[in-house]
């Protein structure tokens, strides 16, 4: 088996660039004007999205990192479901992607033609053609997909557009990052990872099939993790409440999480999100769940906000295929604090 973990210093969407500096360094960049740039990234949704007829729109993605695991074949497969949920965040179907690739030059490229299969043999589980891409030599293992999708635009799901009363739906449990942390200084149980990397190579097209376009906001909890990604869909004009005793968690992470193997990105999520929370109800949630709330997801779940008397129903046809999933928190009207806590609905 291929060591790709000693290949690279981060691995997966722990790796990314913190929400609060992404946000700096975005602002003020801009392109020509289109009336047609249905969603581009003044916001903070998943993908672009260009409206070209009545009845289409292109949805628009591109999502690549280093390796989490040591499998190259298992690394493709997880790269290509990441980088595709981003069209199914948006509502959109994939239509065709483009490989994204850096690879050491010494390296054997037999461990570049399995990460290129793994990737390809999720595409077509998606239904949508591999169409070319772009390679290069670099020091560090590095792959995903640009992946372009449609969508009516009528049926666009965006990621801000919550609704007091709505119930909040993860797809997928938390953890992946704590996980594979623990995984990389070889403390982690084999049954774990295997159920982490099961969860971070399944697509979430199944889940989005399911839903139907009904929820009234969507995004995937990537990473940033879960608590960033909620601020997003809360923007300026919602609240929302997490029932942290109702959260999925994968096997052993709150362990792991108990045991301080804890990922850098984790940290920089914390750091963005701590100013929007109620800080008193944060601090009285366990520590390891807290960790799991801003641990970075690899292909993590969908994050529905779905209205109240639709949420059940939706809940169960996505067990069909995420038996995980779970109603994890509320929306409620704008108060003093972007997110707030409660153990349970009751609270």
């Amino acid at each position: 088996m291929a060591e790709l973990l000693s290949s690279c210093t981060s691995g997966g969407c722990g790796a990314k660039i913190g929400p609060g500096e992404l946000s700096g360094l975005l602002a003020g960049l801009k392109g020509a004007d289109s009336d047609r740039l249905l969603v581009g990234f003044s916001g903070s949704d998943d993908a672009a999205v260009y409206q070209i007829s009545r009845d289409m729109a292109l949805v628009s993605a591109v999502d690549f990192f280093s390796p989490m695991v040591n499998d190259p074949f298992m690394f493709g497969k997880i790269a290509a479901a990441n980088a595709l949920s981003d069209v199914y965040a948006m509502g959109g179907e994939p239509l065709f992607a483009l490989n994204l690739v850096c690879f050491p030059e010494k390296m054997d490229k037999a461990i570049l033609s399995e990460i290129l299969a793994g990737g390809a043999e999720k595409l077509r589980e998606a239904g949508a053609a591999l169409a070319g891409g772009h390679s290069i030599f670099d020091h560090e293992i590095k792959y995903g997909l640009a992946v372009t999708g449609q969508v009516h635009p009528d049926k666009l799901l965006r990621n801000n557009t919550c609704r007091p009363g709505d119930k909040l739906i993860l797809t997928k449990a938390l953890g992946t990052g704590v996980v594979m942390a623990a995984n990389r200084v070889e403390l982690a149980r084999k049954e774990h990872v295997d159920a982490a990397i099961d969860s971070m190579q399944r697509l979430n097209k199944y889940a989005a099939e399911a839903a139907d376009h009904a929820p009234n906001a969507c995004t995937d909890v990537t990473g940033f993790g879960l608590l960033a990604h909620l601020c997003e869909m809360a923007g300026e004009n919602v609240t929302v409440r997490i029932y942290h005793g109702a959260l999925p968690l994968l096997p052993g992470s709150y362990d792991y999480a108990a045991e301080f193997l804890l990922t850098a990105g984790g940290q920089r999520n914390r750091h963005f999100v701590e100013p929007k929370l109620n800080i008193a109800e944060f601090e009285a949630v366990d520590f390891p769940l807290q960790e799991l709330m801003l641990d970075p997801q690899t292909s993590g779940g969908l994050l529905l906000s779905v209205s109240e008397d639709r949420a059940c129903e939706m809940l169960a046809k996505i067990h069909e295929s995420d038996p995980a999933a779970a109603i994890i928190g509320e929306i409620l009207p704008r108060r003093e604090h972007v997110i707030i806590f409660g153990k349970d609905p009751a609270i």
